[in-house]
């Protein structure tokens, strides 16, 4: 399906890639895990965890922004690195207003992770504060 360029084997808890680093690469999930988080003042919040065939890394290539997430191996992790060439090939046979809608989706996409987030830190400081005297 994917034209693979290269495959890397990461270790449990070895980061694949850092939240705020620019980079390009698309990544596919060939075997094991890879959990998807964020910092929000300071403390990891998991937004996903991915599995086998699961596409990753595809926000940055798109906006050509810095990396939304952390994107760190769960156990022995296996991923295919999409051949660059190829895929820019692909995406520069798109018309220009149809790369605009994908650049718009994965805007809407970076969006929508930073909130769930932060929603999900809300949360967790919200139940840490049960029961105390939390302001």
């Amino acid at each position: 399906m994917f034209q693979i360029a290269s495959y890397e084997t990461f270790q449990d808890g070895q980061i694949i890639f850092e939240e705020g680093f620019h980079g390009d690469w698309i990544y596919i999930v060939e075997q094991g895990e890879v959990e998807i988080s964020k910092k929000v003042d300071g403390q990891k919040i998991v937004v996903e965890v991915l599995k086998e065939d699961d596409i990753f890394g595809e926000i940055a290539y798109i906006d050509k922004a810095p990396r939304s997430a952390t994107a760190t191996a769960k156990g022995t992790t296996v991923v295919g690195i999409m051949d660059r060439d190829f895929f820019d090939a692909e995406f520069n046979k798109l018309s220009a207003d149809f790369q605009v809608i994908l650049k718009t989706v994965a805007l809407r996409l970076r969006k929508a992770t930073e909130r769930l987030a932060a929603l999900q830190h809300e949360k967790s400081e919200a139940l840490h504060c049960q029961g105390e005297a939390c302001r």
